[in-house]
């Protein structure tokens, strides 16, 4: 027996009959050999996080642009905060950890430079719009290894693909959520995160103080992110194994004060006039960059793509993949005049 197999045997021991198990994986979009210490899981979680598209996200930003302060959330920290919210839950519910994780770790690989006034932009710039979880399933199964992808399993790339609600739909339940459990904890998960440390970001950037929360929501939850987090957590795991693991669920009461909260954000913060500021200017970079490269597509865009798929195609996958600071960097190299200061001998007027 490998290391891997004496592996999945213990997740058939320990795992809940509900749980995903490695061994039982759907399979991957091409064959390949089975690892001789890792399962398959596993081993996604491993690509994920050794993938350039997760490297980018930590210059990518969650909800304030540039921050000057070091302690505001990235893309990335709120990605690793999702998946340790739903690796919490999945372990008091038995379920296999390792598939959360990677799904977790994966499913804002496809989100746009500044945050989704980035995803806003595209949408309206690229034929037949532009959502980050297909490109997040994009990232996974075309963009990485150069063309060739990750070849993640069946069961991660269902969960990346379906773990956004928008902004008003549930987190639990429906027919567009994932078909594991574990996939499902994600949707629950990143709206737990969300809710509680981008409310924390905006008292600490002034946009609001505490007595500004909603009251019912916060009388039931918790005044701080740590106690709300931690009612909401055990919620859900209360909530599911108690209807017997059949989805994942959250009680009608916390559920409504978790949509409050959302609700609240959205109104107070996301689409603040104050907040929003700086990203109409992200929309001016994004807008301009879209038609530059499309216009140099030999020197910027992907010949591959271009040649399958098309310039809009390639276009798109280029302007995601893009960091904040790459994004501003190549405005200012493609519309920004450089000041003339060396002027060569012979040059000068008489």
């Amino acid at each position: 027996m490998t290391i891997r197999e004496d592996l999945e045997a213990r997740e058939r021991q320990f795992l809940a009959p509900q749980a995903a198990c490695s061994a039982d994986t759907r399979g991957r979009l091409r064959p390949e050999a089975e690892d001789d210490i890792r399962p398959a899981f596993q081993r996604d979680r491993d690509r994920i996080i050794h993938c350039k598209a997760f490297r980018r996200l930590k210059h990518k930003t969650q909800v304030f642009f540039s921050p000057a302060g070091d302690h505001y959330r990235t893309r990335l920290t709120h990605t690793l905060e999702v998946s340790q919210i739903a690796r919490t839950i999945a372990k008091a519910l038995h379920l296999n950890e390792e598939l959360t994780e990677a799904v977790g770790l994966g499913h804002d690989l496809g989100h746009t430079p500044f945050g989704h006034w980035g995803e806003r932009v595209l949408n309206k710039l690229v034929p037949g719009g532009f959502v980050h979880t297909a490109q997040s399933l994009r990232v996974v199964d075309v963009l990485e290894r150069d063309g060739h992808g990750l070849n993640l399993t069946w069961e991660v790339r269902d969960g990346i693909a379906r773990h956004s609600k928008g902004k008003s739909g549930s987190p639990t339940g429906g027919d567009d959520q994932a078909r594991t459990l574990e996939g499902q904890l994600i949707r629950v998960s990143d709206l737990i995160a969300y809710v509680n440390h981008d409310t924390d970001d905006a008292i600490r950037a002034g946009l609001l103080v505490d007595d500004d929360l909603p009251r019912d929501a916060v009388a039931l939850l918790g005044r701080s992110p740590s106690e709300r987090i931690g009612r909401m957590v055990k919620d859900v795991i209360v909530t599911t194994k108690d209807a017997g693991l059949d989805h994942i669920r959250m009680s009608d009461e916390t559920l409504a004060a978790t949509l409050d909260l959302r609700a609240f954000l959205f109104r107070s913060v996301y689409e603040n006039d104050l907040s929003t500021v700086e990203f109409r200017k992200a929309a001016d970079i994004l807008g301009g960059l879209w038609e530059k490269v499309r216009e140099r597509a030999a020197e910027f865009l992907d010949r591959r793509t271009v040649e399958h798929e098309g310039v809009d195609a390639a276009a798109r996958d280029f302007l995601a993949g893009m960091t904040d600071r790459f994004a501003v960097g190549l405005f200012e190299q493609l519309f920004i005049p450089k000041p003339w200061v060396d002027v060569p001998r012979g040059w000068q007027r008489d």
